[in-house]
């Protein structure tokens, strides 16, 4: 009971820290002048193209459309969205999904390891983590795309310790949702897909690891071939795909194959430099954290002097740093157990953590497109669990 207690009030104080003075700066903060703006066009049922799939809008758009009700003081209102509203409406659904980020990586950790201390280590570093706070206090996408990854994950966990199959299916919809935030939500699903793999060519390559020294996932051969597949890749395609509906009957002038070529072709044109935006950096600076963002800086002259407004995105360097060391580490120890045959009750719990965090980071080697760091925060995710290990 104690150690649910301490979850409860690493949540509200998560929660406490993403609704605080949400309404500050009235106006659209970074790229809530697409998101904020995309969303209320579907209220207004105004045509749009994004560069992106539409689901962020979509939820953005519900949070304005819920929030539409409440009366708003005329300090955090205003029309920049297209419509007049407060800037709370296109925020408060992304603050409260953020809060629970801690939890569910938390939960993630548990179903690896069934220890409760090692929940709350995980949900405490997570509540510290500084880039999802302050993602989740703005109408943005990154935190949706995460969010919707993870519980692609701890559902993926529940099944392989109960074998319920609602939590193979419910991986697959979580997974098809992310990806339907952005494309590089399918490095959570990618991360699954070798998971399984290597289950599978165990059988096959007995001189270098054992198929029960893969902990719980040994327990993914008992499934049918036939259930992954459907939950893997037809679930997360038939989610993708009606999640394009709203949108396609809102923007009748593409099909949905043409709005593929165009978004890819969007991002095919961004160029890399610095030109592009002051804020590129590339995939192996995020290790680091070399270059934060600016995502909102503003100056005010009173009586009393210059007041100045800043909002970087930028992590928790200690923690930062440390996750970066922790997966250098795990590496280290993950070649030692494989080369030693010595297996140990962490190999399996090395094995997801690290297959995550390349699915989700090394992908970007291949993208010459202008990138920003807040594209790390799925492979960050995971490297959060290695220092909790």
């Amino acid at each position: 009971m104690r150690k649910f207690l301490i979850l409860g009030l690493i949540f509200l104080v998560s929660l406490g820290l993403r609704f605080w003075n949400l309404g500050q700066f009235n106006t659209l903060v970074f790229d809530e002048v697409y998101y904020a703006k995309f969303a209320n066009n579907y209220l207004t049922r105004t045509p749009v193209f994004n560069s992106h799939p539409p689901l962020t809008e979509y939820l953005i758009a519900l949070g304005m459309w819920l929030y539409s009700s409440f009366q708003a003081s005329p300090d955090i209102t205003n029309d920049l969205t297209g419509s007049w509203g407060s800037t709370i409406s296109y925020r408060w659904l992304n603050a409260l999904t953020g809060s629970f980020f801690p939890l569910i990586l938390g939960a993630i950790a548990y179903q690896l390891t069934h220890r409760r201390s090692q929940a709350i280590i995980i949900t405490l570093l997570a509540a510290m983590e500084g880039l999802f706070l302050v993602e989740s206090r703005y109408a943005l996408n990154n935190i949706y795309l995460v969010t919707f990854g993870l519980l692609g994950h701890l559902f993926f966990l529940l099944f392989v310790n109960q074998s319920k199959y609602i939590y193979l299916t419910l991986s697959g919809i979580f997974s098809g949702a992310s990806a339907t935030i952005k494309w590089n939500g399918l490095g959570f699903l990618l991360g699954i897909y070798l998971l399984i793999f290597l289950v599978y060519i165990s059988q096959h390559f007995r001189s270098l690891f054992e198929l029960n020294n893969l902990g719980i996932f040994a327990k993914i051969k008992l499934v049918k071939p036939y259930l992954l597949l459907f939950n893997f890749l037809i679930v997360p395609i038939v989610t993708y795909a009606i999640l394009w509906i709203p949108y396609l009957l809102l923007n009748t002038e593409y099909s949905l194959w043409v709005l593929h070529q165009k978004i890819w072709s969007f991002h095919q044109n961004i160029g890399s430099s610095f030109d592009v935006h002051p804020y590129c950096s590339k995939w192996y600076s995020w290790l680091v954290m070399a270059r934060p963002i600016a995502y909102f800086y503003e100056t005010k002259n009173t009586l009393s002097g210059t007041t100045i407004y800043d909002v970087h995105a930028m992590g928790n360097p200690i923690l930062w740093w440390l996750a970066t060391g922790s997966i250098i580490i795990l590496s280290f120890f993950l070649l030692i157990i494989i080369f030693k045959k010595k297996y140990n009750y962490y190999f399996a719990f090395l094995l997801f953590i690290l297959i995550n965090y390349c699915s989700n980071l090394l992908p970007w080697i291949l993208v010459s497109r202008c990138t920003f760091l807040y594209h790390y925060m799925s492979a960050y995710s995971f490297a959060l669990l290695g220092i909790g290990l």
